[in-house]
């Protein structure tokens, strides 16, 4: 049996394989009515392209890398989602990868991508490996680093200064009294998103003269059991913060539970705030307080743009675009019990 070719799926659709071909590698230059003639055609005829001759052929690949830090809960599941949704409106197929957090394996995943041809390369936050920089710019295709924003970022870039969301969340605890801080982060090596976050809030805090105890400071991964289990620990001694500041909603949501196993009140005895507005965040008892940041903005914005330097095939395409963070306020956040005394 004869496998169906470009020319067979153009006479079925009753159009030209010219037209065929740029609704398949071009579809904003085709009309929908056209476009869904095409598609019914492929879908009867079992056309499969060979992407792997089109991109020896020095043809694109109508493919987009996406490699993350991590696939196993909901950071980045949002940004995911409207990035995947974004591209494949415009005729791409996202192929993600996840480095778990590792910069070498990060270096090896992308080299893989390149290999298959990949139009564009999107990747997360602005830490990269010196390799990876290098392979970058020796492969010449367009590369947007999103997430994270940066005034002078190496890479064009779509995202939050994680600085200021540091900021924010520090403020909002320092403006309800509380002077008694604990801090929960991830490692900060090769995390500039945590990095930013910490150094933001430490600024607040010292300007502020709050006692920064290192007891009070513990390093949990974004994980809610483990870090429900450390934070307990923390909690259980007699010396213990008034608030916790949370490098984000995982650690946070893994605050409250600990709070709770141990009947500490909140946000009577304890506050607690994260960064994000994930997933839950507004449904865990007590609502999360929290510096939202806009997931789906920066997938839809961060699609949008690739595409576009993939269509005008240009490499060295600058962007650095900041996106507007905003404080949530809700349950697990209040003034500190002895603020709230009256004389």
């Amino acid at each position: 049996m004869v496998k169906p070719d470009i020319v067979f799926v153009a006479r079925l659709a009753g159009v030209s394989p010219a037209t065929v071909s740029r609704a398949i590698n071009h579809p904003e230059l085709v009309s929908a009515a056209t476009r869904r003639k095409i598609d019914l055609a492929i879908e009867k005829s079992g056309y499969i392209r060979n992407r792997a001759a089109q991109a020896m052929h020095g043809k694109r690949s109508a493919t987009i890398g996406l490699v993350m830090p991590t696939i196993s809960n909901m950071i980045f599941a949002e940004v995911t989602q409207a990035f995947n949704d974004t591209v494949s409106d415009q005729g791409f197929t996202l192929l993600l990868a996840s480095h778990g957090y590792d910069l070498d394996t990060e270096y090896r995943l992308i080299r893989k991508l390149f290999e298959h041809r990949v139009d564009a390369l999107a990747v997360i936050g602005l830490d990269h490996s010196h390799g990876t920089f290098r392979m970058i710019a020796e492969q010449r295709v367009p590369v947007l680093a999103i997430w994270n924003y940066a005034p002078d970022s190496a890479l064009p870039c779509i995202g939050v200064d994680n600085r200021e969301a540091g900021r924010l969340a520090a403020e909002h605890l320092v403006a309800l009294g509380h002077r008694r801080i604990g801090m929960v982060f991830p490692s900060t090596v090769d995390n500039d998103r945590a990095r930013g976050r910490q150094a933001g809030a430490m600024a607040v805090f010292q300007a502020a003269g709050v006692e920064l105890k290192d007891h009070w400071r513990i390093e949990v991964p974004y994980n809610i059991a483990q870090a429900k289990s450390a934070i307990a620990e923390l909690l259980g001694r007699d010396d213990r913060p008034t608030a916790l500041l949370c490098g984000n909603d995982v650690i946070a949501q893994g605050a409250i539970y600990a709070a709770a196993r141990l009947g500490i009140s909140i946000p009577q005895a304890l506050s607690v705030i994260g960064v994000g507005d994930f997933a839950g965040s507004a449904q865990v008892e007590p609502t999360l307080t929290t510096v939202r940041i806009p997931a789906r903005q920066i997938g839809v914005s961060a699609g949008q743009v690739i595409v576009d330097a993939v269509s005008r095939s240009d490499p060295d395409f600058m962007v650095r675009t900041r996106i507007d963070l905003d404080l949530i306020m809700r349950a697990s956040t209040g003034m500190p019990a002895d603020a709230r005394r009256v004389d």
